[in-house]
């Protein structure tokens, strides 16, 4: 949906578009990049240290300094207005509530969204749970400093789909949307008679007063877009079934308008593209999944990369398969592998999220297993089901390249291995595609583009190991480990990384300097918190912003240390403010 925005719409564009040329490669012809350096942010020693959220307090762009830092807009169960952010309600409206009938707050903050509309400013902000949230807040920006702070916030309504689901990273469209993810799929095939599939899906019962049968395990899994639609901050809410169910991490919207990037947070996932039928639309379009086609296993990997067809759907036809309420086994057949590890005829092999399985597709459900069971599919076809919690994806127009993280190399992207040990159990059942080196730290990859098409993956840079110290640091601190989510400041060689890791026993952000390779760190955070969904935006009414969200503090890790219940809760915010980049 195109408006007519109070910011210049070409700010708004380059939040996903930056720097696109008229030619429509996304590339800046030659630009020179513009020299940028952030102050370094120290590791954290001391105890007042490790509960602190510390980040830079400056950055020089070519020769001049700005003063920058972390600035918190709302924490969770800060109230504003008549609204708390982060209260978890249920399908009919009511707050859900804790054993002890305190009203359920989510301190698991992830992705927010900056939106502008006309001249209004709006955020748009995830819960990662179970029932899980997804707030709109408008906020106030300061004209003279460039300062955000929150009018209001409430709560966005999803009962039209049966509630939101473990929402994690997001990304903002080329045309002003939210465009969100849903984690972690639970599977279907495991649904018990009292609807019931394990402790991870379980607490979602809370959004249907209690009763397991009332839920729908394909109701989640998918890519929520969320528009805003007046100055009251109304939205309009839709799940993009087309865009396929799995672990979504990640959705991104290339500057064709029509090309969607995927990134599957799992053990044995997959790589996905999506190619829209209509620039600005998401609805319907073609699914396809990566192929791996290993070059050599140095310095992270590399591989060109091949696409599988998972064939087209549309939106309406997937929605129609969930109102008839269909069911796993009315999609598959399923068979036992012989003493050999072979499938009998007629059934193809797949080791989807490490789940050895014989499979047969039943007649006419092709198009409804391509979306309902996008892995289980994809490894059915033939494409690499073996990648490793694919975390950030991001754009770098100058270079007309993207990047995307992998928490860790392990398991699948190892060769019959798990964590360097023999361990057929990735593997078995798959094409075992990837063999790379074990790597717990992680690592960042190129990709190299043809237009909009990923035509290889290689090694950028990578976490590096180390003995346990006596803060339970396994990766170098000069390093990253574990790097989750991604955003690039454009007209710059700077890659931001963030981190979800276990271990550094403090996460942290980083700026990687794509000339030179240096490391910088900016940000470090709480004890058994996560750095989730860096997003930067390069131009709202003169200022940049790169959002920053601390994630449960004292929820990973370190619970030990917690002295008083508001240290738990997670903060929402932005490094910055920075002056426009040109």
């Amino acid at each position: 949906m195109k408006r007519a925005w109070g910011f210049s719409l070409a700010a708004v564009a380059a939040l996903s578009i930056m720097g696109c040329s008229s030619d429509g490669s996304g590339e800046n012809n030659g630009t020179q990049a513009v020299s940028l350096a952030f102050s370094e942010v120290s590791v954290p020693v001391s105890d007042a240290q490790k509960r602190a959220v510390r980040a830079s307090n400056k950055v020089t762009i070519d020769t001049k300094e700005y003063a920058i830092g972390y600035h918190t807009i709302l924490r969770s169960g800060d109230t504003a207005g008549s609204g708390t952010f982060g209260r978890i309600y249920d399908k009919q409206g009511t707050p859900v509530t804790e054993a002890d009938g305190s009203q359920q707050i989510s301190n698991s903050n992830d992705f927010s969204s900056l939106l502008p509309f006309g001249n209004q400013l709006f955020m748009i902000s995830h819960f990662e749970s179970r029932p899980a949230a997804m707030y709109i807040t408008e906020l106030s920006q300061n004209r003279s400093t460039g300062a955000l702070t929150p009018k209001w916030t409430k709560n966005i309504d999803f009962s039209a789909f049966n509630g939101l689901w473990v929402p994690c990273a997001g990304s903002v469209t080329p045309w002003g949307t939210h465009l969100g993810s849903e984690e972690y799929p639970p599977d279907a095939s495991k649904v018990d008679e009292n609807g019931s599939i394990d402790s991870y899906y379980n607490p979602m019962a809370a959004y249907v007063g209690g009763d397991l049968k009332a839920l729908n395990p394909y109701d989640y899994g998918w890519t929520p877009e969320v528009t805003v639609l007046n100055s009251n901050g109304d939205v309009s809410v839709v799940k993009h079934y087309a865009l396929g169910r799995f672990a979504h991490e990640l959705a991104y919207v290339m500057p064709d308008e029509k090309t969607v990037y995927l990134s599957d947070d799992g053990t044995n996932g997959v790589f996905y593209k999506f190619v829209a039928d209509k620039a600005g639309d998401l609805s319907s379009g073609v699914l396809y999944a990566a192929k791996w086609h290993q070059v050599n296993a140095a310095n992270g990997g590399s591989a060109t990369i091949e696409w599988v067809n998972l064939g087209h759907a549309s939106n309406g036809e997937i929605e129609s398969a969930l109102k008839s309420n269909v069911k796993f086994n009315d999609i598959f057949e399923v068979a036992q592998r012989d003493a050999n590890n072979n499938c009998p005829s007629g059934f193809s092999p797949t080791n989807w999220a490490y789940v050895n399985e014989c499979l047969k597709i039943k007649t006419g459900m092709e198009r409804i297993a391509s979306r309902l069971e996008s892995g289980r599919y994809a490894g059915m076809k033939g494409a690499t089901t073996e990648f490793a919690k694919m975390e950030g994806i991001t754009y770098n127009p100058q270079k007309h390249e993207m990047y995307m993280a992998l928490s860790r190399i392990e398991k699948g992207m190892e060769d019959n291995q798990k964590r360097g040990e023999s361990n057929s159990k990735y593997d078995r059942g798959g094409p075992n595609d990837i063999k790379l080196p074990w790597n717990h730290c992680g690592t960042v990859f190129a990709m190299t583009l043809d237009g909009y098409n990923v035509t290889t993956m290689k090694g950028l840079v990578s976490g590096i190991p180390m003995d346990e110290d006596a803060s339970g640091n396994t990766c170098k601190l000069d390093g990253i480990s574990m790097p989750d989510n991604l955003t690039f400041i454009p007209n710059t060689d700077t890659l931001i990384i963030g981190e979800d890791t276990s271990y550094h026993q403090n996460d942290m952000i980083w700026a990687y300097n794509l000339s030179s390779k240096k490391l910088t760190r900016i940000q470090t955070t709480p004890y058994g918190s996560e750095t989730t969904s860096p997003y930067y935006y390069p131009d709202i009414n003169g200022f940049g912003y790169l959002m920053s969200v601390v994630q449960h503090p004292f929820g990973e890790s370190d619970e030990d240390q917690l002295l008083n219940p508001d240290e738990k809760r997670a903060y929402t915010g932005y490094i910055g403010p920075f002056p426009v980049i040109k």
